[in-house]
């Protein structure tokens, strides 16, 4: 796969020889070409100075931010964010902090919903700080996902969710493996091209 910032990544067993993993790089040589291009030429987005003005997503909606001396709440969301100019040099701390809980409300939400909805049993949901990785699933059936996700839309969150629960009944990326995903969800293909294409936006 090839992360948000561009980086190649290769996952393989342990043991797998080095031989064999550069051979598999080079005959994904035109795709790997084709996704840098496509990465190169999205919008780079500047890193957040925490400053009013500046627009930060949740649930695919843009929030701007105000900073005010006369707020409660360390950082609150209403008609668009409010941070608490005491604390804006936490600004960052803050925001994690804020979208990690609204992440461990909805996406357990979402979760549940659709585990119900498949007759699905899983172990737990964690809300993990993953960079490169939107959910996974353990071998014990323990979802993680990351708290980034929660800006996205919902569609985007049910697409991750559904993908990640099918893995309960397959433990690999095979045909039967998507075909369970798509029987699950059919805009699937739409979520994930709208995660590719925006994945970048997904960070502070």
């Amino acid at each position: 796969m090839i992360s948000a910032d561009a980086t190649l990544v290769v996952r393989a067993p342990a043991h797998t020889p080095l031989d064999t993993i550069e051979q598999f790089v080079g005959k994904n040589t035109d795709w790997i070409k084709r996704t840098l291009a496509r990465l190169q030429k999205r919008p780079q987005v500047k890193q957040k100075q925490f400053v009013r003005g500046e627009e930060f997503l949740f649930l695919g909606e843009s929030h701007p931010l105000e900073v005010q001396n006369d707020t409660d709440q360390p950082l609150d969301l209403r008609d668009g964010f409010i941070l608490n100019a005491k604390e804006q040099s936490r600004g960052r701390e803050l925001f994690i902090e804020w979208y990690k809980n609204e992440a461990k409300k909805i996406i357990a939400a979402r979760v549940e919903w659709w585990a119900q909805r498949f007759c699905l049993a899983y172990k737990s949901v964690n809300i993990t700080c993953a960079n490169r990785r939107w959910g996974s699933c353990a071998p014990n059936d323990r979802l993680n996902f990351s708290w980034r996700l929660v800006m996205a839309p919902i569609s985007v969150i049910d697409y991750v969710v559904v993908h990640e629960l099918a893995h309960i009944t397959h433990k690999n990326h095979s045909r039967r493996f998507w075909n369970r995903v798509e029987a699950m969800y059919p805009d699937h293909k739409d979520a994930k091209t709208w995660l590719r294409e925006n994945e970048g936006m997904l960070n502070l």
